[in-house]
């Protein structure tokens, strides 16, 4: 009795759906976050303390996943890590443990600005960030 072999076209196309079927959701999460990839800047206004310029950078690695850092221009701060972010069908969540802050906004309709919040030391702020060039 022959034992059935399985040929090596059968094998070949196996293997290419396993890696074809592996790349597709990397290269759908990928473009799921690319709207929100840029550098954003708004406005925070404390009430009676100055107001304090905010720039937000955010980037994707090549596999989707989202990291970014937060400046404050006229304070000379940079660079602090934002160290948990997510972006989901234009709902953009981050957090920063170094100065305990964090923010939920939505992405308007052009992808030009995310309204939302920002909050830090148990105050919430409004906080409307627009993309920049």
């Amino acid at each position: 009795m022959k034992k059935p072999r399985v040929s090596s076209f059968v094998l070949c196309v196996g293997f290419t759906l396993m890696l074809g079927l592996r790349i597709v959701p990397t290269l759908a999460m990928a473009a799921d976050t690319q709207p929100i990839v840029a550098n954003w800047e708004g406005t925070l206004d404390p009430g009676a303390q100055p107001k304090k310029r905010i720039v937000v950078h955010i980037t994707a690695s090549q596999d989707g996943s989202l990291s970014g850092t937060i400046d404050y221009p006229d304070q000379d701060t940079s660079g602090i890590l934002i160290t948990a972010i997510t972006y989901k069908e234009s709902t953009l969540h981050f957090e920063t443990s170094s100065i305990q802050g964090s923010y939920d906004g939505t992405m308007n309709t052009d992808n030009s600005e995310i309204t939302g919040t920002w909050k830090q030391g148990g105050t919430g702020l409004s906080l409307i960030l627009k993309r920049t060039p």
